[in-house]
């Protein structure tokens, strides 16, 4: 059985992340979902919270479930069974960054990085983006799940 892991913050999810999930689901036999938790970062939500949107975002794909971890990121992949760590690149500062981790990330644990190109329409997608728009009352629908989209504004609503 092959096993990949997608990991991210997910904070939140948007359709770029789901997009990305949805090929590597048609790849690999399984796919964890792993939202990474930083203790130095703060989220808009919290890890649960991201895991519950990134479960309901994504229980029409078979053989993909959602996980948390924190540490290095390639110690859950080779506890998990894992073989690979799939990350989406939007554009060359996304590889010149992501190349570097999977090299460390192979030198220390065997597994391999695989990169998927994102889909152009979602080459502008990134959670924090998405966020500041939607903060400054912009329309974010076309770019998170309704769900999400629905959270989303009622968190920022919270915090005005």
């Amino acid at each position: 059985m092959s096993r990949a892991l997608v990991p991210g913050s997910f904070d939140p999810i948007h359709n770029g992340h789901l997009d990305v999930i949805a090929r590597v689901a048609t790849q690999f036999d399984e796919v964890i979902v792993t939202v990474v938790v930083n203790p130095n970062k703060s989220g808009l939500f919290t890890v649960d919270e991201r895991v519950e949107m990134l479960a309901q975002a994504t229980t029409h794909l078979q053989g993909v479930r959602v996980a948390t971890w924190q540490g290095l990121l390639v110690q859950f992949a080779s506890e998990s069974g894992a073989t690979a760590i799939v990350k989406g690149l939007r554009n060359a500062a996304d590889f010149d960054y992501e190349v570097q981790m999977a090299q460390m990330n192979r030198r220390l644990t065997g597994v391999d990085t695989v990169f998927l190109g994102t889909d152009p329409v979602h080459s502008s997608l990134s959670s924090s983006l998405i966020k500041e728009i939607a903060r400054l009352g912009g329309d974010v629908t076309t770019m998170v799940p309704a769900a999400v989209h629905d959270r989303l504004l009622a968190r920022l609503a919270e915090h005005a």
